[in-house]
């Protein structure tokens, strides 16, 4: 990462800023988005900083896993995991990602639309 500056979610594992926290183990950290897009939404980040999903990817395939099997544990803590939950990694400005510290969103708890365009 060549941006030393300290992101949000970075001071928020550190428990700087407070947070709604889901969940918690050596390498991940969830939390409720303040936001939300959905009945439930969620953030699970790694603790350990990387840009974006494709950076994450390249550097650390086993902290990327780590993301995603938190992801599922949100949804069972949350009650979500049988009914069904989407999980969005936003990369860069386009994306809508506005924090540079990647992060899944795990949406549901309700009937999502459908994703992208249709025309």
């Amino acid at each position: 990462m060549s941006d030393d500056a300290e992101t949000l979610f970075e001071r928020i594992i550190a428990g700087e800023i407070p947070a709604d926290v889901v969940y918690s183990d050596d390498t991940t950290f969830a939390f409720r988005d303040i936001r939300p897009q959905a009945r439930v939404h969620v953030l699970v980040v790694p603790k350990k900083r990387y840009r974006n999903v494709a950076e994450l990817a390249a550097a650390d395939p086993q902290l990327l896993a780590d993301v995603a099997k938190t992801a599922e544990k949100v949804a069972e803590l949350e009650g979500i995991k049988e009914s069904g939950y989407r999980v969005v990694f936003n990369t860069d400005s386009d994306a809508g990602q506005t924090v540079f510290h990647v992060h899944a969103h795990v949406l549901g708890g309700e009937q999502l639309g459908l994703f992208g365009r249709h025309e």
